[in-house]
């Protein structure tokens, strides 16, 4: 629990991963036998096998998050999102910033709260005039929403879970994996919730047999929500399709073969929006059979997401299980 807090609490929008990613490699580093950042900013970490083949497990570093675009007379800031932001789970709630200063999210009363869009929003830094603003934030600066890290049960909500829960999950399956067959990477992305970029740079370098991906996905179980076959609770779920892939078959059937085998609890997930770094891989040089284990989650892209621990450790056992057996298809 105290990992999944650290890696929440780290800094790292998209675009911004630096601090994330050194405590990826802190936390990792003693786990694998090579481990290094690409020139875009990914983390790659391997863990050596029998030779057979290389299979790739792909979590993304990077969270939701705002850019400063300009700042008025006034000393209000206007901002952009990286990755998407809605305007309505926004308001009033605490941006923070890379240097530590925190804003309130507010909007232009002009208009209700049905017609607010992004443009119509400020933060509000305290600054009586731009340059007041000026001395503590500049444009271009980073921004990511403050959360509380809360644990009610076996249930966690705190921000970023999108997806420092996937790469929770791949750190510790990197902890329990005693012997591959093939050659693990572990692949830790950037820029996935703004252009997929960290996916596809990694995947061309790599050409693995095969990848996993480990992403959270939305949930069919609060009040009047879009109908969707996944609850908290009832396990990791396999990915049939999403926006950017249809799981390969191959890739599908044997992480289904695998839960049932160990009887790890899973469900089946249809994401109908939405995607994964899944999109930019399965179609790398001349393609990779791609498959994803998905974390059911409340809240996506708020800055209090849900998770049931019970359906992280059945993720992390379903990975681990799968990367133990996997020998080519």
């Amino acid at each position: 629990m105290e990992l999944l807090k650290k890696l929440t609490e780290a800094f790292g929008p998209s675009g911004n991963e630096d601090e994330i990613a050194e405590v990826i490699i802190g936390e990792i580093k003693n786990y694998v036998d090579q481990i290094r950042r690409d020139r875009l900013g990914n983390v790659i970490a391997i863990k050596k096998g029998k030779g057979i083949g290389k299979i790739m497990v792909s979590a993304h570093m990077d969270q939701i998050g705002v850019m400063v675009t300009s700042i008025d007379k006034n000393g209000f800031l206007r901002f952009t999102d990286i990755g998407y932001v809605s305007p309505y789970t926004s308001v009033s709630q605490t941006v923070v910033f890379k240097n530590g200063v925190e804003g309130i999210v507010s909007r232009e009363e002009k208009k209700e709260i049905k017609d607010v869009k992004l443009g119509d929003m400020y933060i509000d830094i305290g600054a009586s005039s731009k340059e007041e603003a000026l001395q503590r934030v500049n444009i271009g600066d980073f921004g990511v929403f403050k959360s509380n890290f809360v644990v009610n049960g076996d249930r966690i909500s705190t921000g970023a879970l999108d997806d420092r829960v996937g790469c929770y999950a791949a750190i510790e399956a990197a902890k329990r994996l005693k012997e591959t067959h093939a050659d693990v990477y572990f692949v830790f992305t950037v820029q996935e919730e703004s252009y997929l970029s960290g996916a596809a740079t990694s995947a061309y370098a790599i050409e693995p047999d095969c990848a996993i991906v480990i992403d959270v996905t939305d949930t069919g179980d609060t009040p009047n929500c879009h109908p969707m076959a996944l609850k908290l609770g009832e396990g990791a779920a396999i990915k049939i399709m999403d926006r950017g892939m249809i799981s390969h078959p191959k890739v599908k059937n044997f992480l289904i073969d695998i839960a049932k085998n160990h009887n790890i609890k899973y469900q089946l997930e249809v994401l109908e929006g939405g995607a994964t770094d899944g999109a930019e891989i399965h179609v790398s040089r001349a393609g990779v059979p791609t498959g994803a284990i998905s974390i059911p989650t409340r809240y996506i892209h708020s800055p209090q997401e849900m998770v049931d621990i019970k359906d992280v450790n059945g993720a992390i056992e379903l990975l681990v299980k799968a990367l133990e057996e996997y020998r080519g298809f």
